[in-house]
């Protein structure tokens, strides 16, 4: 793109911008803390779903001293449902760095915020150009594909030399914010709208027939048979908390794996049972559900036991859980969905 034309582009983006962009809750506010807790949401996630995550997650943890403080567990829980729960792994990391070594100001310096947990190179632009107002790129997918097509390339170097030149003048968070808006709104992936778009005159790939896009990689999913036995015992339910470091991390879930197949699943869920006195040729089946994890698509069948209740060994990731405080746990959502089943069960059943 000429030299002469980025002035133009820039001006053009921020007016489209004014005007068009959508009315979400992080783009009233100027406090880091709030856009920190907002971009780590968004990432990998659209914006329908962080929405009522988004405040009712402010409203818990206010600051960073307050996360900080406040125990995983409840962290955990006030993520349930947004997935990836790495991210809010991260940020509890994060907030406690910040408050030992930077007395709970999140920093300004690009390289110290790279340091801290779960704080790539686009969470950083995004805070140092919307919060503070510094003139650093903030290139996540939809910003790659507009500036790709703008200047007809996929070359990331020159993709980014772009975008900080963009940046370069007044407002640049929220240039950033109108290019990832753009994205989001009139270039997408498959069917652009160019006629609406503010950009046109400048855009090498504008015609239909030149438009075109970094080829998404293409997810390859699992089929995966997943069983779950709901054990009860005297109003209570067995729970296991996940190890730290594997998928669902530090989530609570009840008893049950992963498997390709039905008959390896089912011969796993029995052995994780016999330490708890469970017969399970007396199982009931209450019903299948499917869910989806990252590549897995899940296909779970529930089983319901009815047992003794034996005492845990000390450390042990089990516990004996009232069924009616579950809802204070972290749980999985397939954990979720499956006790919801259970409830409609026992309403069918009454």
């Amino acid at each position: 793109m000429p030299a002469k034309d980025f002035s133009t582009v820039r001006r053009k983006l921020l007016t489209w911008y004014k005007h068009h962009q959508r009315n979400l809750p992080w783009r009233k506010t100027t406090d880091a803390y709030a856009i920190w807790i907002s971009e780590t949401m968004l990432q990998q996630t659209q914006v329908k779903t962080v929405l009522p995550y988004y405040e009712r997650f402010l409203s818990l943890f206010p600051s960073v001293e307050a996360l900080a403080r406040a125990p995983l567990d409840r962290v955990l829980h006030a993520w349930a449902g947004l997935g990836y729960y790495r991210r809010a792994e991260s940020l509890k990391t994060a907030a406690r760095r910040i408050v030992q070594e930077y007395r709970g100001k999140i920093p300004r310096d690009y390289h110290q915020l790279r340091t801290l947990p779960g704080i790539g190179d686009y969470t950083a632009g995004a805070l140092l150009s919307i919060a503070f107002g510094k003139n650093y790129p903030a290139i996540d997918g939809n910003v790659t594909r507009v500036l790709g097509r703008l200047d007809s390339t996929h070359n990331e170097t020159q993709i980014r030399t772009v975008a900080m030149k963009l940046v370069a003048g007044n407002r640049p968070g929220d240039v950033n914010q109108a290019l990832m808006e753009l994205g989001a709104m009139l270039c997408t992936p498959k069917t652009p709208d160019c006629g609406a778009c503010p950009l046109r005159p400048y855009c090498r790939s504008r015609s239909r027939d030149a438009i075109f896009a970094r080829r998404a990689r293409q997810m390859r999913f699992t089929d995966v048979v997943w069983p779950l036995g709901i054990v009860r015992s005297a109003g209570k339910i067995l729970l296991r908390r996940r190890s730290a470091g594997k998928l669902l991390a530090r989530l609570w879930e009840l008893p049950g794996q992963e498997s390709a197949g039905r008959g390896k699943a089912m011969r796993a869920l029995r052995r994780e049972l016999l330490d708890f006195a469970v017969e399970t040729r007396t199982r009931r089946s209450i019903g299948e559900i499917r869910h989806a994890i990252t590549y897995r698509r899940i296909r779970a069948p529930i089983y319901l036991f009815e047992c003794a209740s034996p005492k845990l060994p000390a450390r042990s990731p089990w516990r004996w859980v009232p069924l009616d405080v579950t809802e204070r746990y972290p749980l999985s959502a397939l954990s979720k969905k499956a006790l919801a089943l259970l409830a409609a069960h026992e309403t069918r059943s009454a």
